[in-house]
């Protein structure tokens, strides 16, 4: 393989996103670099990083931007559903969805937590076999799976998280503020 190509990136993959966190126990890991800016669409940094190319990898790509408000989860889950009904992908809608639930929310509880109001951001991109999935909050402290019993009401997110994706972490980037928490769903 040439200098000029960059491999497929997959879940199982040693990859920009596989080296950030990856769930319980991980280690927070960071693929810095600048954003690709292109017709104003803003990429996680891990999917734009030299190996990682994201026009080759990723020709499926979306950007969708929410207040940290209650009414934020519902609006991401039928973002998410009408985008991948686009890119024909019916068949990960309802992983995606509930995917795009759990990590809004987590966003959206750590936002509204925070002294100033700061935007939820959601990416969902897509190679036509996977869907990521990266949802970024303003705060800098790290996802924690809760240990929750049969009767709790809330706290099983990340479980849900860990349970549907094929794999998940977190990372943040050196140098600015929040943290970005992905996912990746397939057939």
């Amino acid at each position: 393989m040439d200098s000029n190509t960059s491999p497929a990136w997959r879940p199982a993959a040693t990859s920009c996103a596989y080296r950030a966190g990856s769930g319980p126990g991980a280690v927070p890991g960071s693929c810095d670099g600048l954003p690709a800016r292109r017709a104003g669409v803003r990429i996680p940094p891990f999917m734009s990083r030299g190996r990682c190319g994201i026009n080759s990898q990723w020709p499926f790509q979306d950007f969708f931007e929410l207040g940290a408000l209650a009414g934020a989860v519902p609006c991401a889950r039928l973002h998410t559903r009408q985008v991948l009904w686009e890119w024909d992908l019916r068949n990960l809608g309802a992983s995606a969805e509930l995917l795009v639930s759990e990590l809004v929310t987590n966003a959206v509880t750590a936002s509204r937590a925070m002294e100033q109001a700061f935007p939820v951001r959601l990416w969902l991109a897509s190679d036509s076999v996977q869907v990521l999935i990266l949802v970024w909050d303003a705060s800098r402290q790290s996802p924690v799976r809760m240990g929750t019993s049969d009767e709790a009401e809330n706290g099983r997110g990340l479980m849900l998280v860990e349970a549907i994706s094929e794999q998940w972490g977190w990372y943040f980037r050196e140098g600015s503020d929040g943290k970005f928490v992905w996912a990746v769903v397939q057939a």
